[in-house]
């Protein structure tokens, strides 16, 4: 199909002009180590407001994930929105594949920029990123986001039905599809609603596998999934010493609710959990105004006002 008219190019190219009009440009930091990473970054940073990293989930590079929230946060922080390695425009000739190594990664890239304090938001795979970057930079991370992102994940979760795909590598097929097939059971896990969404012609299916998710990394990428249940025990994940909020879609089919309440649980009175009603795995996309009230709420407290809530909270 190479030549012929792309609609998820055409969606692509209008969301970069709109992050440029949003006050957004791109830069790409060569890390000298084989390692490449691409941002979009507020065009001029203003010392007056906060900085703030937005990291995105699998699927599609950031500028997909994130540009209905960014056009709404770009008022208000100095913005970092990185491609994830193996997304979009960033790439590494290192062998590592686990959070930890995108967690350093993202630590040097944004060192190179100068930025010293920041807060985090990291959405879905993004989230196993964030948390990994606020235990082990805690003095650089501030405020901490975490979204339906399963933490607290740990191995014998998937072969005790705790999913709804137990085996990981059906899983990790699903989450990086490859066909219109499994991006169809994809869209039926990640919707709450996914009737309409299922009601896309195949062409417009195949256009979005080839420009938007690509072909490019497949592997890869399925080897970061595998990586993130390996050893995983909750008792020996660190608990993080930063406010933090915790979101979740109420009918969540990839990370069920369960992982949130358990993720709230693990941090005690330092987290809050926030249930977005009527939403499933990608409530950025189905209640993105409701979402970004949340974040706003949460990031643009002061330290003195930040709530500490033994309970969640249904929006």
């Amino acid at each position: 199909m190479t030549g012929c008219f792309s609609f998820s190019e055409v969606i692509e190219g209008a969301y970069r002009y709109g992050f440029k009009r949003s006050g957004l440009r791109p830069v790409t930091i060569d890390l000298k180590d084989g390692t490449v990473v691409h941002f979009w970054v507020s065009k001029t940073r203003d010392e007056s407001k906060p900085n703030l990293l937005l990291i995105h989930g699998l699927g599609a590079s950031a500028i997909w994930q994130w540009y209905d929230v960014a056009r709404r946060l770009s008022p208000h922080f100095n913005l970092f929105i990185p491609d994830l390695v193996f997304f979009g425009g960033s790439s590494t000739t290192r062998p590592e594949r686990s959070d930890i190594f995108q967690a350093q990664t993202l630590m040097r890239a944004l060192e190179a920029q100068s930025v010293k304090r920041f807060s985090l938001v990291g959405l879905s795979y993004g989230g196993f990123v964030g948390y990994r970057m606020a235990s082990m930079y805690g003095d650089a991370v501030e405020k901490v986001v975490i979204c339906c992102a399963a933490v607290c994940v740990e191995e014998n979760d998937m072969r005790d039905g705790v999913f709804a795909v137990s085996d990981l590598d059906e899983a990790s097929k699903i989450l990086v599809p490859e066909s219109v097939k499994k991006l169809r059971e994809l869209i039926g896990y990640i919707f709450y609603k996914p009737a309409l969404a299922r009601l896309v012609p195949p062409c417009l299916l195949h256009d979005f596998i080839e420009h938007a998710l690509t072909r490019e990394n497949v592997k890869e990428k399925r080897e970061l999934i595998k990586d993130i249940p390996k050893d995983r025990i909750v008792s020996e994940i660190p608990k993080l010493t930063q406010p933090t909020l915790i979101i979740w879609g109420e009918h969540d089919r990839v990370f069920p609710l369960v992982m949130g309440k358990r993720l709230k649980q693990h941090l005690g009175d330092n987290g809050k959990l926030v249930v977005i009603e009527r939403t499933g795995h990608i409530f950025n996309f189905e209640k993105p105004k409701t979402y970004v009230k949340h974040l706003k709420s949460f990031l643009m407290q002061t330290k003195q006002q930040v709530p500490v809530s033994n309970g969640s909270v249904k929006s």
